[in-house]
């Protein structure tokens, strides 16, 4: 008996040290349970969980996984979801604590998606926890297709919006994550789409240290961003998932990020496929040797199916065992961190969705860019119009509204039922009766126009005219070749000439019409500008567009967004696309006037800015806003800076801003902190930057300042 005894004993605690020593015992540190489960992994399991579908290991329970999700606004690709307004359209709200608020919502419907997909066995792309979102490449060319997925021109507007989005997405409770971010495409890469697969990005360390890495660095200095993902294209003749200068010197050893490194989506295949329709890098050998270039190196995950390569250059001793499990020790950590391995899942609540239309509607609303408003036509009057029009290829249109990468709505509302569903809630006396007619496509040159158009447009007392682009024809890699368009970017910054013409005629007729305009990025409105009564910008707005854009019109809601894009005149000089220096481009760069600036927007009242100062002791700036106007507004203070001695250095550039509601007749005092580093100048591409200029040039609003530091 006492033999059994002790046989009990010592079986209990063989048990308990075993289970000590578990990587599913969610007490033992991350570090110690993905190096416990890493020592049980076969070399071939190892291998397996490098590409971005993870098979399954079923002798240790542990079930397959893709690292494959979008959730650029909103989670893409994986049945109804909510769809929020594209990135351009969120960096226009100048709110990076909305941003933030709202990808913690996305992560909340993410965690939804993914419990949903495990409890039915279903492992496929798309339904994990692991995003490549955000996007936070500079929209440097108003040509570019994808622009639409970015946060705008601005290094530092990309900087913060980005920022909000890996926190907003990485929310964490007990150690664990509720999803992860992954920052793309390290680096310089927007466009040319058609050619991304060849593409050398020819730029100097001025313009990449200068514009197209600050909002990497700033991520990856300022979050724990979970994920870097390189870009199809060369560096200054490098494959960028290859480049060592990027990913070894800059990002590991010069910012110390020691996180997971991902291929774009089957990238590595261009280093190495020799393909007479689609143009290659072709800069390695064979599939093993670019493996080994990547792999060799700091890349950890492909995303791709470059398996058998990998393999084989392992076998090949061209990657040594131990960098495996360098990489496998990392992936590894994630999935612990987002508690895949541990015995009870976290984040289990369900939320309340309701929260996640409301959050649609109120970024489609703070998004809207009032451009121009001659004789305060906006906001329309109840009772002032019988009869309205409501023309153009995108009044109608559901599917434009989610841009790219998006879900699939439940509910959306299109321009034209927003309008008619607002009208329906005026008293009967005021109501005016609505005519509508498509009257003309994107591009093609055919006008849809009835035969009693003329008599139906005199019987109406308003047009709104909704058109401008529609992600069928702008995006990632599309095969479309049409007047104005190809391969996903724009070949002119033009309104297309069909519905130039088309407002034209509609004009003619003497109607007052306003504009809304429906895009990725700017388009050039000259005429439209000097014409037309009035027009907003408002992108690709989601799943709530429609709503927010008649609110916008008949005023329930005051315009307040900002451009995070410059819209240039037809008359400016843009540099050609596949150039990517930086002169002559953006607000920070340009010389000539542009139809409409970045930063710029319009309300339905006024602001005076006043005591504009700086406390040297502090390093604060401050200045007084007053809102002027007779009704309530939000107003986006902008800090700008220019180096008075370094003629290279950006005309000006955004250091501050900060969103606050200011009642009328109120008047709020705004703080901007600046970052040190923009009080330094470029040196050369070793150096990278030096403070030797002392002298700036500050403005916010109308207000100057100028100070030595």
């Amino acid at each position: 008996m006492k033999k059994l005894f002790v046989s009990i004993i010592t079986f209990a605690l063989a048990a308990c040290t075993m289970a000590q020593q578990d990587f599913r015992n969610p007490n033992l540190p991350i570090e110690e349970r993905a190096q416990l489960l890493l020592n049980q992994l076969t070399l071939d399991e190892k291998l397996g969980m490098m590409e971005h579908r993870n098979p399954a290991v079923e002798r240790l329970g542990i079930p397959a996984y893709s690292w494959w999700n979008e959730a650029l606004h909103g989670v893409a690709r994986n049945g109804f979801a909510t769809v929020y307004p594209m990135p351009t359209a969120l960096a226009a709200t100048f709110d990076d604590k909305l941003v933030q608020e709202m990808f913690g919502m996305i992560a909340d419907e993410a965690r939804m998606k993914y419990y949903r997909s495990q409890q039915a066995g279903q492992y496929d792309d798309y339904t994990g926890l692991t995003f490549f979102t955000p996007n936070i490449n500079i929209f440097r060319d108003p040509r570019w297709g994808r622009g639409m997925e970015t946060y705008g021109e601005d290094p530092y507007l990309t900087a913060r919006m980005g920022t909000a989005c890996v926190n907003g997405l990485q929310q964490q409770v007990n150690g664990r994550y509720k999803a992860l971010a992954c920052i793309k495409h390290f680096a310089v890469h927007s466009g040319p789409e058609a050619d991304r697969h060849s593409f050398d990005a020819t730029v100097s360390g001025r313009a990449l240290w200068t514009t197209y890495l600050p909002a990497f660095k700033y991520i990856v200095k300022h979050t724990d961003v979970g994920m870097v993902m390189c870009g199809y294209n060369r560096l200054n003749n490098v494959p960028c998932c290859t480049n060592e200068s990027l990913l070894v010197d800059i990002l590991q050893n010069l910012w110390g990020y020691d996180r997971i490194f991902v291929t774009d989506c089957w990238a590595l295949n261009d280093c190495w496929e020799r393909d007479t329709v689609i143009p290659r890098h072709e800069t390695h050998a064979t599939a093993a040797d670019a493996a080994a270039a990547a792999f060799g190196s700091v890349v950890d995950l492909e995303c791709g199916s470059g398996l058998p390569a990998l393999k084989e250059a392992v076998e090949q001793g061209l990657i040594p065992e131990y960098i495996i499990d360098a990489h496998v020790l990392k992936i590894l950590k994630a999935r612990i961190a987002l508690g895949m391995f541990d015995p009870e899942q976290p984040f289990k609540e369900i939320p309340d969705t309701t929260l996640f239309e409301k959050k649609a509607l109120e970024m489609a609303q703070k998004s809207i860019v009032l451009l121009q408003n001659k004789e305060k036509i906006l906001p329309l009057q109840p009772g002032k119009y019988k009869r309205i029009a409501i023309l153009g290829p995108n009044a109608a249109d559901s599917a434009m509204l989610c841009g790219n990468y998006n879900g699939t709505p439940r509910h959306a509302v299109t321009i034209y039922e927003g309008i008619t569903n607002y009208i329906k809630t005026l008293p009967a006396n005021q109501r005016p009766e609505i005519y509508f007619d498509t009257v003309c496509h994107h591009v093609d040159g055919k006008y849809l126009i009835p035969n009693d158009f003329d008599k139906q447009i005199a019987k109406c007392d308003l047009v709104i005219f909704v058109g401008g682009l529609s992600p069928e024809l702008e995006g990632e890699e599309l095969k479309v070749e049409m007047d104005g368009f190809h391969g996903g970017d724009r070949t002119n910054i033009d309104l297309p000439r069909i519905q130039e013409g088309m407002l034209m005629k509609i004009k003619k007729m003497g109607k007052p019409v306003v504009f809304v305009l429906c895009s990725g990025g700017a388009v050039a409105l000259d005429w439209e500008d000097e014409n037309l009564d009035a027009i907003l910008a408002a992108w690709y707005g989601g799943q709530a567009a429609g709503t927010a854009v008649a609110d916008v019109l008949f005023g329930k809601v005051n315009p307040s967004g900002k451009l995070p894009v410059t819209f240039y005149s037809t008359k400016n000089y843009i540099p050609p696309f596949d150039s990517y220096e930086m002169e002559h481009r953006t607000y920070r760069f340009m010389t000539e006037e542009p139809l409409y600036p970045f930063g710029y927007g319009l309300s339905y009242t006024n602001f005076k800015y006043s005591d504009f100062s700086f406390d040297a002791g502090q390093q604060v700036f401050y200045c007084r806003i007053t809102n002027t106007g007779n009704r309530d507004g939000e107003e986006v203070a902008q800090l700008y800076m220019t180096n008075k001695n370094d003629p290279r250095s950006p005309v000006k550039t955004l250091v501050g801003f900060e969103r606050v509601n200011i009642p009328a007749g109120a008047t709020r005092v705004i703080t901007f902190t600046v970052d040190p580093e923009f009080f330094h100048t470029f040196v050369d591409e070793y150096q990278h930057f030096e403070k030797h200029s002392n002298q700036y040039l500050f403005r916010c609003g109308d207000q100057e300042l100028e100070i030595n530091l």
